[in-house]
């Protein structure tokens, strides 16, 4: 797995600071909204807790925490979320997979393809792309917190798929199944984690040179800035080297 081939990753790599607060925090009430529905209690439901956890982050009122909750229990009342998923391809091919959350289907899919045709890309049917990806934990373990060998015996010991090393640290890679056993595990052993997410891992990648990789990264931002899309996962590979003369530019 190349080392920017995560959008996550990508983002920490340029430097790229989302100031847009009220942003972030709607794509996190939705998703605590959401996961609410299948229980309002965080001790009983992984991801509800996963998105508390990640909405203290960015310090969200707790306040405002609960009242999404309630509103996915039903408590209070609220949006009609739906959730699905959006393909499409961006520069010299790369595959892209949204996850999306709106009250709007019309709209968004409006939206989603105006942005791919203004930006080097276009949206593709149902299946054409969605079958390059599967779904997986993924954890990123900064290389000052741990050693290789200590991580790789914690992580697959807790159940890990894999461990590999990446230019700044280590990435560890889950079933869905053991995702929070291989999480708890590494919070035990005061591991800390920059990221620790179920996501859509890239089965190849597709790698790009510089100008495809400007192109690419920027239709990446602007779809994850679309207040809709709450995840954007693409198969590209960018190398260390273009990856400097993108963020220099």
């Amino acid at each position: 797995m190349g080392g920017h081939s995560h959008w996550s990753t990508i983002k920490r790599h340029k430097g790229a600071i989302d100031a847009k607060r009220g942003k972030i925090f709607t794509k996190i009430i939705r998703e605590i909204t959401i996961s609410s529905r299948a229980g309002g209690d965080p001790d009983t439901n992984p991801a509800l807790r996963t998105f508390i956890a990640k909405a203290k982050e960015v310090n969200m009122p707790a306040d405002t925490i609960k009242r999404a909750i309630q509103r996915g229990t039903g408590e209070l009342p609220g949006v009609n979320y739906e959730e699905f998923t959006l393909e499409g391809y961006g520069p010299s091919g790369t595959g892209v997979l949204l996850e999306i959350t709106t009250d709007n289907r019309n709209r968004t899919v409006a939206e989603i393809r105006n942005i791919f045709g203004k930006n080097h890309g276009n949206m593709a049917e149902a299946g054409a792309v969605a079958w390059q990806f599967h779904k997986k934990g993924l954890l990123i373990v900064e290389g000052s917190q741990t050693d290789e060998d200590r991580l790789m015996t914690l992580a697959l010991e807790a159940g890990a798929e894999d461990v590999q090393q990446t230019a700044t640290g280590f990435e560890v890679t889950t079933d869905l199944a053991d995702f929070e056993a291989v999480k708890e595990a590494l919070q035990t052993a005061h591991i800390e984690t920059s990221l620790a997410e179920v996501t859509f891992l890239p089965q190849n990648l597709v790698k790009l040179e510089e100008r495809p990789a400007v192109q690419m990264l920027k239709l990446m931002e602007i779809l994850d800035d679309q207040e809709d899309v709450q995840k954007v996962h693409a198969n590209f590979d960018i190398s260390d080297e273009v990856m400097e003369k993108v963020a220099a530019s």
